[in-house]
């Protein structure tokens, strides 16, 4: 991948240009233990000479550090790349294993203007509401971030872990430019609804974990025991031991189209993401994350892989094979309005 950059494509009918590969940027300060931040900046700066444009934080990961670990690069770079970021989560001070749900305006504001300062820019390229409030209309969520768009805070809306009808009524308020949630050989539950919904409205798909959280890899050890002991895999019932077992042996199909390409398991994985773009006739921008720059031109290959019929048709059951929920329960908790 030395000298190969990556192909681009639209969020939206009239988003951002970006390469056809994201990097979420998480784990440089958050969930997956501790990180090398000089690798983390290493990866950034690789990661854009491959083509990947769009970069991916929120003021959750790591409670604002993600965004201040990004805001030189981001300032560097500032006409190259594409910034998104996030609002709505924050850990909940009376029970640090719930998270609060903030939606309303007021909140709305205080977290624009936060990420602004953390990341020392004046707009933000594509701003997510990271998780929706059913306690708030996500028609007055989405009304209150476009005041964001006509005041020259944010360029775009996203939405992230939302219905397909959910997309409807938001977009029917402003344009979304993008939507994200998990989408990978593990997790394909927003075909049901949610892919319809932008392929009607022409609104971009930004998956997040398109390597199953590493699991696709074929990297994962057998037990969370060799994880760090805030790793959040740790909690993920796909990654428990019963359930781990019987998802590692789902992998075979991938390790066998892996080892004919000559690439490696998560190169097929991702592949088959950037794939579900030509199913759907929809705008495919995968954001796996990493620390390394090894990692990050791995990635970066899978754009250019192609599956055939054949091998395609090994990797669909897949997802309806996996054991355990994607996510565990995290008792979301309402904060409502102020």
């Amino acid at each position: 991948m030395s000298g190969t950059r990556i192909d681009t494509v639209t969020l939206g009918t009239d988003g951002p240009r970006v390469g056809v590969q994201g990097l979420g940027c998480m784990g440089m300060s958050f969930a997956y233990g501790p990180s090398d931040e000089a690798e983390s900046r290493a990866t950034l700066e690789r990661a854009l000479e491959l083509g990947v444009t769009l970069f991916d934080t929120a003021d959750y990961y790591g409670q604002g550090e993600n965004e201040k670990l990004l805001a030189p690069f981001v300032q560097a770079h500032r006409d190259r790349l594409t910034l998104a970021t996030k609002f709505a989560l924050s850990p909940d001070p009376a029970d640090p294993a719930k998270r609060v749900i903030r939606n309303d305006r007021p909140y709305l504001r205080r977290c624009v203007e936060a990420s602004l300062r953390r990341l020392g820019i004046e707009v933000i390229d594509l701003y997510y509401l990271h998780r929706r409030d059913p306690a708030v209309p996500i028609e007055d969520t989405v009304g209150a971030m476009a005041e964001l768009v006509a005041e020259g805070k944010v360029l775009h809306l996203g939405l992230s872990e939302v219905t397909g009808p959910e997309l409807r009524a938001a977009h029917a308020v402003h344009p979304i430019a993008a939507v994200q949630s998990e989408w990978s050989l593990f997790s394909r539950d927003v075909e049901r609804s949610v892919v319809p919904a932008a392929v009607e409205l022409g609104v971009g798909f930004v998956p997040y974990s398109p390597l199953g959280r590493g699991f696709l890899t074929g990297a994962f050890p057998a037990s969370t025991d060799g994880l760090a002991a805030d790793d959040l895999r740790r909690s993920m019932p796909r990654f428990q031991e019963a359930n781990a077992e019987r998802n590692a042996a789902l992998l075979r199909p991938v390790r066998e189209i892996a080892e004919a390409h000559g690439v490696t398991p998560g190169q097929v994985a991702l592949a088959w993401v950037h794939h579900r773009a030509q199913v759907h006739g929809l705008a495919v921008v995968p954001i796996p994350g990493t620390r390394r720059r090894a990692r990050v031109e791995e990635n970066a290959g899978a754009a250019a892989l192609s599956l055939d019929a054949r091998e395609l048709a090994a990797l669909e059951g897949i997802a309806a094979s996996v054991a355990g929920e994607r996510s565990p329960d995290l008792s979301f908790v309402s904060a409502g309005r102020e």
